[in-house]
């Protein structure tokens, strides 16, 4: 299943969760340095939340 971080294609497989998106591309660090991780309209997201196909992270 692909979801994009940061605009950058990633690929998990179905059942993963935020966590392993940003871990597989490599932006775990940065939610430990104080930034978020939000959905394509804003919203945040937990590192448990599930995951969609075709779904928009942001971590800023």
């Amino acid at each position: 299943m692909r979801v994009y971080v940061n605009q950058q294609a990633v690929e998990v497989l179905p059942g993963m969760t935020v966590r392993h998106a940003l871990i597989s591309a490599g932006l775990l660090d940065r939610l430990k340095a104080g930034q978020k991780a939000y959905d394509q309209w804003g919203n945040e997201v937990g590192l448990d939340g599930a995951l969609a196909p075709e779904m928009k992270i942001n971590v800023k």
